[in-house]
């Protein structure tokens, strides 16, 4: 790595060149490159509540290349804790403050300033362990990790080495139908705690770099997966769930764009059959699920061609970047390994020791996490696409499942959120706990549809005027007079008059234009301002149409 030369460290406000400014002695200096995300579809104004998923499957060349290799890929997620101040100080834990106005002596790395351990951070790392399903250490403890980049002020990381807090978990998770479907079932190795470094700001002319501190000493809880996943959309999806995870249990907002979740993945390949892995190769600051199911793809079919022409050597331990331009991976910086690290325990921080009562009350706190609130909507008959729509995001599911709580049928709540509420969000870019319809007037709007009081057109006239304007479903119906009409007599006065005005139509169906059926339906509709039964409209209609007269 080239030398940097730090200029200054200004500890007032983000105002001209205010902050630290790094000098370029060579054009190809290297620096840490952090948390530039780019925002995906759960944004905390998210233009719709479906599915993350990534959107490229397995090219044919894939396939062939898969035919005589394995990958064997692993993912470490860092995911950046939704706690009010940092991990070992008193500064605001906030996203978006102006450059260096949140920071302290401890957060900077100054001499003499000792560390004090955010209990929240403990909390969290316990909650996200337990629903992992991983092993809890009732006894652990920090360290420190060495090694310098200009936004890392103290030198050092604090972090857990040999001791993390939780160890030896699993997730399970559904993919897609799209790609397959099926269930998977992935380790997880750790989960520690840790603290964030700074941020890197670099300059268009590449001839500076400023450091925003306000980042540094902001809680991390790093999730390191078994390298149990074969493909970009597995891995994709293991991220995926991870970020549901941590928004279900509200220790993050996992917003990529902020860098609250963010993920380094490391492949390798090996030829089908042999035991040993091959040179794992690490891919950082991937900005989007998309990306990294095509980084992924791209990287094996990279390792595979350098087998193919008998330069498995090339294949080094590296850290490669995602181009998103070239779609291509390049070249970042060896890798350290763990002896580059040099740990050794922090000497400024005691154990953290859990008790089982604080274990347990932690356990019994947790909610319905995504994996378990699946396969209860799979139990209640929904298939798989509705499951993941659903399950997808925490605020749709506590809205479907409050709507079916107030007695709404199972598959029409789930067909009303898929559908017409999904679009109008989408359209408006709202998020589904920004909109005016209340599941209290979903749930009657279901109802009368179901009992004939009103018709389903006349419903969804009404749902979209609840969902701009709110109100009540029977306000509506008893202010613009929208009860159904479900007096036979009444719909078959409107019937004759609207066939005996259409004789030449009538004519054309009973020579055999059956498909006119549709355009008389229409007529007494419209006749009725829609408000007519459309079961007995049609079985009076076809009695009449039919009839030999």
């Amino acid at each position: 790595m080239s030398t940097t030369l730090l200029r200054t460290i200004q500890l007032n406000q983000f105002s001209l060149l205010g902050t630290a400014l790094i000098r370029r002695r060579s054009n190809n200096v290297s620096v840490r490159c952090c948390g530039s995300q780019t925002a995906t579809t759960h944004e905390a104004k998210q233009t719709s509540p479906s599915r993350v998923a990534p959107k490229n499957h397995k090219s044919n060349k894939l396939d062939e290349i898969l035919r005589d290799y394995e990958a064997v890929i692993g993912i470490e997620t860092h995911v950046q804790l939704s706690t009010l101040t940092k991990a070992f100080c008193s500064c605001s834990n906030n996203y978006g403050s102006v450059p260096n106005t949140s920071i302290c002596p401890v957060c900077m790395g100054l001499p003499g300033a000792l560390p004090v351990l955010n209990s929240k951070v403990v909390e969290f790392g316990v909650r996200l362990g337990l629903a992992l399903n991983c092993e809890l250490s009732l006894k652990s403890k920090f360290d420190r990790k060495q090694y310098f980049y200009p936004d890392l002020p103290k030198g050092y990381q604090i972090s857990q080495f040999d001791i993390p807090i939780a160890s030896g978990g699993y997730v399970d998770l559904d993919i897609p139908l799209e790609f397959g479907g099926g269930h998977r079932r992935f380790g997880i190795t750790r989960v520690h705690m840790e603290e964030d470094a700074g941020k890197s700001l670099h300059s268009d002319t590449g001839d500076y770099s400023q450091v925003d501190l306000n980042r540094a000493g902001v809680p991390l809880l790093e999730i390191v997966s078994e390298p149990d996943m074969r493909s970009g959309v597995e891995a994709a999806e293991y991220a995926c769930e991870m970020q549901r995870i941590a928004r279900y249990l509200g220790v993050s907002n996992g917003n990529m764009q902020e860098g609250s979740l963010r993920c380094d993945v490391n492949i390798s390949i090996r030829p089908i059959g042999q035991a040993e892995f091959g040179t794992k190769v690490e891919i950082k600051n991937l900005n989007a699920f998309s990306a990294m199911s095509r980084a992924i793809d791209f990287e094996i079919s990279r390792q595979a061609l350098l087998y193919d022409q008998g330069k498995a050597d090339q294949i080094v331990t590296e850290t490669r970047l995602w181009d998103e331009g070239a779609q291509k991976t390049v070249t970042m910086r060896k890798k350290e390994g763990l002896a580059d690290y040099r740990y050794f325990p922090e000497p400024d921080l005691p154990e953290v020791i859990l008790t089982q009562e604080y274990v347990d009350s932690i356990r019994a706190s947790l909610p319905e996490l995504p994996e378990a609130k699946r396969r209860r909507y799979e139990a209640m008959g929904l298939g798989m696409q509705d499951v993941l729509f659903l399950a997808n995001d925490v605020s749709v599911a506590e809205y479907f499942d409050a709507v079916i709580g107030k007695g709404a049928e199972v598959k029409l709540a789930a067909n009303w959120i898929m559908g017409d509420i999904a679009a109008y969000l989408k359209n408006e870019k709202l998020s589904i706990n920004d909109m005016k319809l209340t599941t209290q007037e979903l749930a009657e709007l279901i109802a009368a549809i179901k009992d004939g009081t009103i018709s389903g057109k006349i419903g969804k006239e009404i749902l979209f005027e609840l969902l701009a304007k709110g109100g009540t479903v029977k306000g509506m119906i008893k202010e613009k007079d929208l009860v159904q009409i479900t007096d036979p007599a009444e719909i078959e006065k409107m019937v004759i008059k609207v066939v005996s005005e259409n004789q030449k139509q009538l004519e054309q169906y009973r020579s055999g234009k059956t498909k006119l059926q549709g355009y008389f339906a229409g007529q007494v509709m419209k006749m009725s301002k829609g408000k007519a039964n459309p079961g007995l409209l049609n079985k009076i209609l076809l009695e009449k149409l039919n009839a030999k007269d």
